[in-house]
């Protein structure tokens, strides 16, 4: 039986403010949050703007108020303090802020719940949960000469389960792993996930369509997961040398990049997420469409986000689609994006969010 979820909390995380150096106005809207481990009677998040880190303690308090008993031999009032209602109240417990040049992307607390890491375009720092006023810089990808820049991040992450284990991706289309008990530096990886393009299939498009959006790992850290703009790729941690599988989420829109780069849509950046048992695997696209993608037996299906019945387009996993398989883009609504996926952690349950809507699905038993 589903539980009932009603309306908990409110409250007001970042303000707008205006960084006075580089007269930049620093908005108040949320990248990410992240969920840390329950202390006490309380719930610990940490949330981020483009500049700034906040860690807030959502708690419930009790309100009390004094109350006067007269004592009966006497006749003498004498307050007292008696429950009076309990209120949920946030509480900002510390504020990391100074430590990023660029606009944060990503955040990641660690398995340890005691380090998080934080990443904007050059830089990823490593934080105390107890310290706010200094990090640790552990990976800088910014050259002598900014003319020289060849890639930036776009996301990190730390493994669910090693805390010396992180994860970072780059524009051109590689994840590295590096490995804190190796060197306090990650800027020399452990490990490379990189496909190799052939010169020859190079375009004005390549680079873009290989920067790398999201990447995660598995719940038990064996895979990784990657989306670019045109397909999601698994790999096994164990394996550099080539992804276990491709997923063509976008295959069909290779012909029509000039037109996406003109009305901006290829600068979309999708995420991906997996499972709690780590084979299956989802990302979003267009027509507020979502797509599964299953490791065994290898098949992907096309679902449509909307109030109504799922629209299911099941089809075998191809490396090449079929050109009948492929959707009108000419009748395509790139207005409605899947940009944001989540999966519950222990329920076979799916988040997608679409416009200003949010869709869950679950699975249903056969």
């Amino acid at each position: 039986m589903q539980p009932e979820y009603k309306f908990y909390t409110e409250f007001q995380s970042h303000e707008p403010e205006f960084d006075c150096l580089k007269s930049l106005e620093i908005e108040e809207k949320i990248n990410m949050i992240k969920w840390g481990k329950r202390r006490n009677n309380g719930l610990f998040l940490l949330a981020t703007n483009d500049k700034t880190i906040k860690l807030w303690k959502v708690h419930e308090k009790k309100i009390k108020r004094p109350t006067r008993n007269a004592t009966p031999s006497t006749g003498l009032q004498i307050p007292r303090l008696s429950h009076f209602q309990t209120v949920t109240a946030a509480t900002p417990k510390r504020v990391f802020s100074n430590a990023h040049n660029y606009h944060i992307n990503s955040i990641s607390i660690n398995s340890d719940d005691e380090t998080f890491i934080s990443a904007d375009d050059l830089r990823i720092n490593l934080w105390n949960m107890e310290i706010s006023d200094e990090s640790f810089n552990i990976v800088d990808v910014k050259p002598a000469n900014l003319e020289e820049l060849t890639e930036v991040i776009t996301s990190a992450t730390f493994h669910p389960q090693s805390c010396n284990i992180m994860i970072y991706s780059s524009s051109r289309g590689s994840i590295r792993l590096g490995d804190l008990r190796a060197s306090a530096l990650c800027e020399h990886h452990s490990k490379l996930f990189e496909i190799e393009e052939d010169p020859a299939n190079k375009s004005f498009f390549s680079e873009i369509i290989s920067s790398i959006s999201d990447a995660k790992f598995s719940t038990d850290g064996r895979y990784l997961i990657s989306r670019d703009y045109l397909t999601l790729k698994i790999w096994d941690v164990n394996m550099e040398t080539r992804p276990v599988s491709v997923v063509p989420i976008h295959e069909y829109l290779r012909m029509h990049l000039c037109d996406l780069y003109e009305n901006d849509c290829i600068f979309d950046k999708f995420e991906c997420v997996v499972n709690s048992e780590g084979n299956r695997f989802v990302s979003g696209s267009y027509n507020n469409n979502f797509v599964i993608h299953s490791m065994d037996p290898a098949s992907t299906t096309t679902i449509e986000a909307s109030k109504d019945p799922p629209k299911r387009k099941p089809g075998k996993f191809r490396k090449k689609k079929d050109k009948n398989d492929s959707p009108n883009v000419n009748l395509m609504d790139f207005g409605k994006k899947a940009l944001h996926v989540a999966w519950h952690p222990q329920l076979n349950t799916i988040a997608v969010a679409g416009l200003n809507k949010l869709y869950i699905y679950q699975a249903q038993n056969p």
